[in-house]
């Protein structure tokens, strides 16, 4: 049964949104992964959002670009955490209006932001929350910081200039 819900408001979003399923399923993460637009389909993102939790979802991640009012919009009707994905997307300004879209939120309605075409961080982000509640999560995440520490490591070691 899938614990993250992986949305993005466009298809076109999915090259960014992938790398949060790739992570998420090299740490055994079960996930499912939809087109669910804020603009274009308001109703199934409604019913996405107020339901993701009745069906074991417990961390919804959210990538969208331009106006992106996906993340937001999904965290004002659920009771799970949101991570918000701010995309580059062909009519950003730049990836600021996707960013300041997702960061900038009122008091009551929090997203967890995470930086321009970041989905990686979103879906390591998800599994950190999952593993509050799951020791073998919990282990398979420290090996992986261990494994970036090993690579920053020997990465230093031939250095020459």
């Amino acid at each position: 049964m899938a614990k993250v819900g992986i949305i993005m408001g466009s298809k076109s979003d999915l090259p960014i949104m992938q790398d949060a399923a790739h992570i998420l399923k090299e740490f055994g993460v079960d996930f499912e992964i939809n087109v669910v637009s804020a603009h274009r389909t308001p109703e199934l993102m409604v019913e996405y959002a107020q339901n993701a939790h009745k069906r074991g979802i417990k961390v919804i991640i959210a990538g969208a670009g331009g106006a992106a009012h996906l993340p937001g919009m999904t965290a004002s009707l659920t009771p799970l955490p949101v991570i918000g994905v701010p995309i580059k997307s062909s009519n950003s300004i730049d990836g600021w209006d996707s960013i300041l879209s997702i960061l900038q939120m009122p008091n009551g309605i929090p997203v967890a932001t995470v930086a321009l075409n970041a989905a990686k961080n979103a879906g390591i982000l998800a599994a950190k929350m999952i593993a509050t509640s799951d020791e073998n999560l919990l282990k398979t995440l420290e090996a992986y910081m261990q494994s970036l520490k090993e690579a920053v490591l020997e990465s230093g070691k031939n250095l020459h200039v």
